[in-house]
């Protein structure tokens, strides 16, 4: 029996396949593939959710980190680029499976960790997004708190105001989230040029107070005296800022799944990540290289910045900051654990209720604690966590790419003894895949002479793990046999196969 119907290189399941899997466990609203009519983001929508999540705080601040380390502006924005270059590759490679077969992030993992494996990717996607979703929602309360204190004296001395906007901004972000992807299409649609306009104003400010030229920074030459010494600061600058996006170039699909083509999510978020990280990377540094001479400090915090205008402006710049942290805070980090929550138990657990079980669970992180006591340490942990899910985002693309080819049973996904259950549940092969992607790197930690496995760990870790896990699954009985896709598939596009299914 045909049990999934192909058209226009988008793949659903029969209304009679999805019936039959309305019973199963593993089977809910939001997890099932989303039906044609359902693929209704264009270009345009990815464009504005990357722009959206782009135009932050910490984008703004991350150029900072590496002129500090004694890059000029140049070679920051050159490693800026470079970085988000090479994230937008596996971004786009995963986001092909997600349009493809309308899946979530959880039910793709299915595919290569099987049917109870599944929660370790999700699990430790999701751990490393709900320790950012509490930071994330702290920086905006202290902005918020800030600006609020800078125009109203009287704020400060409220009692618990720190709090006030905590709980505030917090049930924003989950009120928006609750609502789900279309909720955050039409957020990066609203954010987009608001805060896209914002920066270009702050630029012009810029450029109209600084006389004769462009301010020290801009100016000021790279510390770097020979190539070994700039190698030694860039690449594990690279990936840094690779890990920036590394997190949501495995749940892209949670996004991708909504898209009305390949053509239209690939254009989308080739032209926006890539382009406005970059630009507004070089903006924050010309605007902080004119605060030097306007102010006689350089100021790469845009909160510090705002606070030394009149009232108004900080009003109409706290508002702008409110849209900008909470469209990053909800696209990239509350997705992700939402579904993988959702995942546990499908059945009882929505996306929504994931939603609030993530904010909750990141309240118990106590994000303030965490910032004023080791927030470096823990920033830096949490950057490398996410240089070590390479080894996670390898075994997604081999297995769709590599292995499978892109044909795939989709109705077995949500099958518990289904082709995709493996052994008990778990693909034995994809969990010594990420053992050894990420042991290797580690290695390079402790040995001296091997530390560029450890300054590249996201790159070593992706290739090792595709290697590895291609490997290991050359022969795996998970796989279709040839003509098996044909078989269950019904090709509704006149072009293709079977033209008889043009009519469902």
């Amino acid at each position: 029996m045909k049990t999934q119907i192909e058209e226009n290189g988008i793949v659903t399941l029969t209304n009679q396949a999805a019936a039959q899997l309305e019973s199963s466990h593993m089977w809910n609203e939001d997890l099932r593939p989303t039906t044609i009519k359902e693929h209704s983001w264009s270009g345009m929508n990815f464009s504005t959710l990357w722009i959206g999540m782009c135009l932050c705080i910490p984008s703004y601040t991350m150029a900072s980190g590496m002129i500090s380390l004694g890059m000029n502006w140049w070679q920051a924005i050159l490693t800026i680029f470079l970085g988000n270059i090479i994230v937008l590759i596996p971004i786009l490679l995963n986001s092909h499976a997600g349009t493809k077969f309308g899946i979530p992030y959880p039910v793709f993992a299915r595919m290569w960790f099987g049917s109870k494996g599944a929660h370790i990717p999700t699990m430790a996607r999701a751990i490393v997004s709900a320790g950012w979703f509490g930071i994330n929602t702290w920086i905006g309360t202290t902005a918020i708190d800030t600006l609020l204190s800078s125009s109203m004296k009287a704020w400060g001395n409220v009692p618990g105001h720190t709090a006030i906007v905590f709980a505030f901004f917090w049930l924003l972000n989950i009120a928006i989230g609750y609502r789900g992807p279309e909720a955050i299409k039409v957020l990066g649609i609203i954010a987009s040029p608001i805060v896209g306009i914002s920066a270009i104003i702050l630029f012009i400010w810029a450029t109209t107070h600084v006389s004769g030229g462009f301010g020290p920074i801009v100016t000021e030459p790279s510390k770097f005296h020979s190539a070994g010494e700039f190698l030694k600061i860039f690449f594990p600058s690279l990936t840094g800022v690779i890990a920036f996006w590394a997190t949501l170039a495995l749940n892209i699909p949670d996004f991708a799944r909504q898209a009305k083509s390949q053509k239209s999510q690939m254009i989308g978020q080739t032209v926006a990540l890539p382009l406005t990280m970059t630009v507004f990377s070089f903006i924050s540094i010309f605007v902080t290289s004119a605060t030097v001479v306007i102010f006689g400090e350089a100021l790469w915090d845009p909160v510090t910045l705002l606070a030394k205008f009149p009232p108004f402006v900080i009003l109409l710049g706290t508002i702008i900051i409110v849209i900008a942290s909470v469209t990053i805070n909800v696209g990239a980090n509350l997705v992700a654990p939402a579904r993988a929550a959702e995942n546990i138990y499908p059945r009882r657990i929505t996306f929504g209720i994931g939603v609030i079980i993530t904010g909750l669970f990141a309240i118990l992180m106590q994000p303030w604690y965490i910032m004023s006591n080791f927030g470096n340490y823990i920033f830096g942990w949490l950057g490398v966590y996410g240089a070590l899910l390479g080894p996670i985002d390898g075994i997604a693309i081999a297995d769709y790419w590599i292995v499978r080819r892109r044909h795939i049973a989709l109705q077995e996904l949500y099958q518990p003894n289904g082709r995709y259950n493996y052994s008990s549940g778990f693909n034995k092969n994809s969990i010594i895949a990420l053992v050894v992607g990420i042991l290797i790197p580690v290695i390079g930690y402790f040995t001296p002479g091997l530390r560029f496995l450890w300054d590249n760990a996201w790159t070593f870790g992706l290739f090792i793990a595709i290697a590895l896990y291609t490997y290991l699954m050359r022969n795996d009985s998970s796989l279709l046999k040839p003509g098996e896709y044909e078989s269950i598939t019904m090709f509704a596009d006149p072009k293709n196969k079977d033209e008889s299914a043009a009519t469902l």
